[in-house]
């Protein structure tokens, strides 16, 4: 009888990069809501892109990406948001648009989450936008 190596089965008290970013979007749309935004939708996908949280802040509507990152080495999370990702951020929200008659109001803003410390950057500028 030959005996067959089976892998190991995946750790699962090790969070991974999918429970991890879920984990920083849940923790941002609490934040969020408690400053008073409404939700409008999570994670919209297109052909384009995605777009982590779409919220109202009175009359503006807001296209939130979530960052999130260990600790600040190497730039932390506000960093990791590179000019591809800005790019696929203003076309996903511009495909998000053209269900409006009339575009409203809108901004982007980014939250950024670096180990346990949360910062809320309102009205970014993306490259190429």
């Amino acid at each position: 009888m030959k005996l067959i190596a089976m892998p190991a089965a995946p750790d699962s008290r090790q969070p991974t990069s999918v429970s991890l970013g879920r984990d920083a979007e849940a923790r941002a749309l609490t934040f969020l809501l408690k400053q008073g935004l409404t939700l409008i939708e999570k994670n919209f996908r297109c052909r384009v892109g995605e777009i982590d949280l779409i919220m109202r802040d009175a009359h503006t509507l807001v296209f939130i990406e979530v960052r999130s990152r260990k600790d600040r080495r190497f730039g932390g999370a506000a960093a990791s948001v590179g000019p591809v990702k800005q790019q696929r951020l203003w076309r996903s929200a511009t495909f998000y648009l053209l269900r409006f008659r009339k575009p409203p109001v809108c901004r982007f803003d980014l939250v950024a989450i670096d180990g346990d410390d949360l910062r809320w950057m309102k009205n970014i500028r993306l490259s190429g936008s």
